[in-house]
């Protein structure tokens, strides 16, 4: 996956399920994927070692791929978003029927 893709992807998905990881997790993500810090500046800042935030950061990323293969809620909101647009340009019915059909 690209460099930025990924990046993106990987925010969007913290930013569903962020409640989810320690306040440490929290930071080593924040910094590094959002403030654009290399794990020795932040190994430095937490006086631990590059190795840790490498791996706690890989943690973070395959817990988000893992949160949302199961819960599935950034692939549901866009697929409610998808239906909402779609009954807004055609004014169809069906397409508000699926909607609540999602939550049954």
């Amino acid at each position: 996956m690209e460099r930025l893709a990924k990046t993106e992807k990987l925010n969007e998905l913290f930013s569903v399920y962020q409640k989810l990881f320690t306040e440490k997790q929290i930071a080593y993500f924040n910094m590094y994927y959002e403030m654009d810090y290399s794990y020795q500046e932040i190994a430095d800042h937490f006086k631990v070692s590059r190795n840790a935030i490498f791996d706690q950061l890989k943690r973070v990323e395959e817990n988000l791929y893992l949160y949302e293969e199961s819960l599935k809620l950034i692939e549901n909101k866009n697929k409610r978003i998808n239906l909402i647009n779609k009954f807004i340009e055609t004014k169809d019915i069906k397409f508000i029927e699926e909607l609540k059909r999602m939550d049954e």
